[in-house]
């Protein structure tokens, strides 16, 4: 039998279905924010809403990108079929028992949520020996460290305590994550592209000072995961935003105006030195900028953004589409930065708070509905083959 076309590559089920997800997890959250309807008691509302963003779309997500990757890197053909659907069967249960939890029991729902990133870890490990690709195996610490903060989650759960430095660890590895692959990728597409352009000022290469960024990155998010107050946490975020402002600067992202495609990751990325910014100012001054402005700045922002900016640019390369954004894709992306302004600056506006929280939440579902509708009709249609 065939292998059905969205299970020929990864990314085609997965950017599907974690976009899918994300438009509609949202609307159930905004529902449970208004008192409308009850979700997850056995968590709460505000923790379901955490965790599924977190390890219901954005680890999908991961999946897609690593899958889709890894061949590349490995020279081995890709997870396809059989093993792909295991993987999204195990997703699905995921968020089935997460929503089930009070029915099942919280421990036979973690249980099953955790499946699906042990298979990640696991699957993916498999490939990368395989290929004998030790130089991308570092990702695999992240998955790992992602995969720990979820148990995390579920143990504090189940003994009743908070759950809020488990999710810092989460998000905080996503920062990580996007402040190491996006900048790989960030610089690559954008020379790439000037080059062809015939453009002399190109983007900085790696050096010394993308390293301390990194390195000062990781010390401000472990920073913020122990301790998210005080003078220290801040000074250490104050010096990772300026050296992430910094080294963002050197991919000269303002070159890049005339193409949305590539402009969108400039700004993603601009939201993590962002992020960090306002860690510096929430850990002095909490009273005025409460920490769910740096956790949406990061979430909403630098995770939103990057992921829907891969997602397209992806979709579009290995479908054989022009790497260009219509009008759709460049709609998209106004949805997602929109929602992502709106989200961190909400809780700043007193009155008008609640009226921006809904703003966003909806920004946020057309943006992700847009992509189903746009790239809906690309992943289940085959490649484009160049004319002869």
């Amino acid at each position: 039998m065939a292998t059905p076309l969205v299970l020929q590559y990864a990314f085609r089920i997965c950017f599907l279905t974690a976009a899918m997800w994300a438009a509609a997890a949202m609307p159930i959250w905004l529902c449970a924010y208004e008192g409308w309807i009850v979700i997850a008691p056995a968590y709460g509302g505000m923790n379901w809403h955490a965790h599924e963003m977190i390890f219901g779309y954005a680890a999908l997500v991961i999946c897609g990108f690593l899958f889709t990757a890894i061949p590349s890197w490995t020279n081995r053909p890709p997870v396809r079929g059989r093993p792909l659907a295991v993987l999204m069967v195990l997703w699905a249960s995921g968020r089935t028992a997460m929503l089930l939890a009070e029915q099942i029991g919280p421990i036979a729902a973690a249980v099953i949520d955790l499946l699906f990133l042990v298979a990640i870890l696991v699957i993916a490990g498999r490939e990368i020996a395989a290929g004998k690709n030790w130089h991308n195996a570092p990702i695999l610490v992240l998955v790992g460290l992602l995969t720990a903060a979820n148990a995390w989650f579920h143990a504090a759960a189940l003994m009743s305590l908070p759950v809020d430095m488990a999710l810092r660890a989460a998000i905080g590895m996503l920062v990580v994550l996007i402040t190491v692959i996006g900048g790989r990728l960030v610089p690559n597409f954008t020379r790439n592209w000037l080059v062809k352009r015939n453009v002399s000022q190109l983007p900085s290469p790696f050096g010394r000072l993308d390293a301390t960024a990194i390195a000062a990155a990781v010390a401000g998010i472990v920073a913020w995961v122990i301790a998210p107050d005080g003078r220290i946490t801040a000074a250490v975020a104050a010096t990772a935003a300026a050296l992430l402002a910094l080294r963002l600067a050197r991919w000269r992202g303002w070159s890049t105006w005339r193409e949305p495609l590539l402009l969108v990751l400039h700004i993603g990325y601009g939201f993590v030195p962002i992020g960090f910014a306002l860690l510096a100012a929430a850990s002095i001054r909490p009273d005025l900028i409460p920490a769910n402005v740096v956790t949406h700045a990061w979430t909403v922002g630098a995770v939103g953004t990057m992921t829907l900016a891969v997602m397209t640019r992806a979709t579009l390369g290995h479908t054989g589409r022009a790497l260009t954004a219509t009008g759709a894709t460049t709609a998209i992306y106004v949805a997602i930065v929109f929602a992502a302004v709106t989200r961190v600056v909400a809780p700043l506006t007193g009155d008008l708070m609640t009226s921006l929280l809904l703003l966003s939440g909806l920004s946020w579902t057309l943006a992700f509905g847009g992509f189903v509708a746009a790239y809906g009709p690309i992943v289940v249609t085959p490649r484009l083959e160049p004319a002869h």
